[in-house]
């Protein structure tokens, strides 16, 4: 995009020469407060809003040159509330596309039908209707028909805006996966910083007006925001955000307090006499009960029911500082749990040492974080 104005007839200006550069195989992501021209830049890339002025060019030609409709159709397009047909079947809204760009009908449908997998749906919703499934089920039709005709460009508006929480996640997530398997061009439009965080490659951010106050990868982002109003945008956590761009490797995870329930009393015994105030008591396959003090333990009566919770555990090594700072701030103990990719106990960690491992991770990666070396900062799971 270069210079791109949006100004309507009464004079109200959306976007006021926005001058941006998308990464090819990768999630831009748009974000600002409402009336900051998102939809607005996100339509024009598909011209379902013309631009007055300015230029965007598609792999460097003027999107004004080509046919719309024949724009339209090599990007997807997702919408909130998924915006599917009602009177069509699952199968048939995935296949809208292809079956538009003269596909035959059993081509279209075994493509619909490799889709519902690679985006998490059951086969045997093919032939329900959208209002036969949930919100999170129907955003997930919404991205499959979106990638039905193998479009390089994916744009995304809000699309996940209007479900819960857990849902939201669980698509974040799904979105992530899908990408990383075929690594689209992805401009996503959205109002909450922690969704651009999660899910960008770039964020760009926007203020009222159209115009843009940062465009930057989320570390350099968070780590210097450009001004007043990037920061306030960002909110008084953004220092606990940046934690999940450091990853919990380093980590020094202790496993001599860890003790399986059928521990005998030498083994409860010398797993309690370091210094930990608490053990960590395990099943017969390695997976965490709760805590105890060790003085409460007795060989051979070691009941789950009587143990203080564990909390929830933080994947050792794949999760960040983040996650396991939350873990440790949750638990009844204040220490975390650390699990391998199987569940079992990894090791426990206390506050205090995922404290000086924060320090130490802002202290070796204070230079990547400055502008110009966030993008060497990895993206961690959160």
């Amino acid at each position: 995009m270069d210079s791109v104005t949006k100004r309507y007839p009464d004079g109200t200006v959306a976007v006021d020469r926005l001058s941006l550069e998308i990464p090819d195989r990768s999630i831009t992501v748009l974000v600002g407060p409402s009336g900051c021209g998102k939809t607005t830049t996100l339509r024009m890339i598909n011209r379902m809003v013309e631009p007055s002025e300015g230029t965007i060019l598609l792999d460097g030609k003027d999107i004004q040159q080509q046919p719309v409709n024949t724009l339209r159709r090599s990007m997807g397009y997702v919408i909130q509330n998924a915006g599917l047909f009602q009177h069509r079947t699952i199968l048939d809204n995935i296949a809208t596309v292809p079956r538009m760009l003269g596909w035959g009908k059993e081509k279209s449908r075994a493509r619909a039908r490799e889709l519902m997998e690679r985006v998490g749906l059951d086969g045997a919703l093919a032939k329900r209707y959208p209002y036969q499934l949930s919100g999170g089920q129907q955003q997930r039709v919404g991205v499959a028909r979106a990638l039905a005709a193998d479009p390089p460009v994916l744009l995304m508006d809000e699309p996940f805006s209007a479900v819960d929480p857990v849902v939201r996640k669980g698509l974040q997530d799904e979105l992530l996966r899908i990408q990383e398997e075929l690594g689209k061009t992805i401009v996503f439009v959205t109002h909450d910083i922690d969704e651009a965080v999660k899910l960008g490659t770039m964020v760009a951010v926007m203020r009222t007006g159209g115009h843009l106050a940062q465009f930057a990868p989320p570390a350099e982002l968070l780590s210097h925001p450009a001004d007043a109003f990037v920061e306030d945008f960002l909110g008084a956590d953004r220092g606990i955000r940046r934690l999940s761009f450091f990853p919990s490797a380093g980590l020094e995870l202790l496993t001599a307090p860890i003790v399986a329930v059928d521990a005998t009393a030498e083994q409860i015994a010398a797993a309690g006499a370091g210094d930990t105030p608490y053990l960590l008591v395990t099943d017969q396959d390695g997976k965490p009960l709760g805590w105890s003090e060790p003085q409460e333990l007795t060989a051979g009566e070691i009941k789950a029911g009587q143990l203080l919770s564990y909390g929830r555990p933080f994947v050792a090594g794949t999760d960040s500082l983040r996650a396991a700072l939350d873990c440790a701030v949750l638990s009844p103990t204040g220490w975390a749990v650390a699990v391998d990719a199987e569940g079992r106990a990894a090791g426990v960690v206390s506050q205090q040492v995922i404290g000086e491992a924060i320090r130490g991770a802002h202290a070796e990666r204070g230079a990547d974080a400055k502008p110009g070396g966030a993008g060497k900062v990895q993206k961690v799971a959160p």
